[in-house]
């Protein structure tokens, strides 16, 4: 016998295991890697929001609570019942004008998207069209909605879809052109019909991009509530903004932006949940 053969039966045990590993890692269900890299996303989220804490509370410690009120000063406003319920109430009417522009945006934007990502001829049609107007900013329109719809719901309503339209058309397009060719072949060579390969096919193909078209465009169409409701009449959580800042409140003020930002990290993280039932398949590293 070899002097060699126990140090080669113990680099091929060795190996054994590693590839053993390597097995039960290419046999994890893709649920439990997709449950595994949204813990971990928790945690590093989780922790950003407290560096950012941090810097704001060092950073406010060197000014004074006008120019830059500290996290704690704006959690007192939260702690006061009678602002919180202002707040709440302002925020209530605000979601409906954030409903109504960013589900008109929905609707419209992805089936226009999907015919046109679809088409090459539509494509070189309305690309020139959509890029131009897509790099006008929609604050630009402001005259024109006031002049259309007035100052009122109407106006907001228009601002906020027009703030996330654009966004999501942009997002879906991509995502229909990049539907690979041979998926659609291979289909076709099947026997199914066009509405078949739309269905089992286009669409399956396209959800992560209409996903990312929801995450972009309802960060917009948040925007947009906002923006709407400080250049129109001053209505809901803008108006909480103006009055204070004319009285010099910066913890209100800023209570205001806290607010929007917590609703902002809601409707992602609602887009996500979903996503990651949805798309069950398709692990986002």
């Amino acid at each position: 016998m070899s002097p060699n053969t126990p140090h080669s039966a113990a680099a091929a045990g060795g190996v054994a295991v590693v590839a053993a590993g390597d097995a039960r890692v290419a046999a994890e269900p893709p649920a439990a890697v997709a449950g595994k890299l949204l813990a971990h996303n928790r945690v590093v989220s989780a922790l950003s929001i407290v560096v950012g804490l941090t810097i704001w509370q060092i950073a406010a410690g060197q000014v004074s609570d006008f120019i830059l009120p500290s996290p704690l000063a704006v959690l007192e406003r939260f702690a006061d019942l009678a602002w919180l319920t202002r707040l709440l109430r302002a925020l209530s009417d605000s979601l409906i004008q954030l409903g109504l522009g960013f589900a008109l945006s929905l609707g419209i934007a992805v089936p226009l998207g999907i015919v046109i990502g679809r088409s090459t001829t539509l494509t070189r049609m309305f690309e020139p069209v959509i890029n131009a107007l897509y790099a006008i900013p929609p604050v630009a329109f402001v005259p024109f909605l006031i002049i259309w719809f007035g100052l009122f719901l109407e106006a907001r309503v228009a601002l906020v879809f027009l703030m996330s339209f654009f966004d999501i058309l942009v997002v879906v397009i991509a995502g229909a052109r990049d539907v690979r060719r041979p998926l659609i072949d291979v289909g076709q060579s099947f026997g199914a019909s066009r509405a078949q390969r739309l269905r089992l096919i286009v669409l399956p193909a396209l959800l992560p991009f209409v996903f990312a078209a929801l995450r972009v465009g309802s960060a917009r169409a948040i925007n947009g509530m906002i923006t709407a409701e400080l250049f129109f009449a001053a209505v809901n959580l803008g108006a909480l903004m103006k009055r204070a800042s004319q009285n010099f409140d910066s913890a209100a003020v800023l209570s205001v932006v806290v607010l929007i930002c917590l609703l902002g990290l809601i409707a992602q993280s609602l887009i996500n949940m979903l996503e990651s039932r949805v798309l069950h398949w398709h692990v986002r590293t």
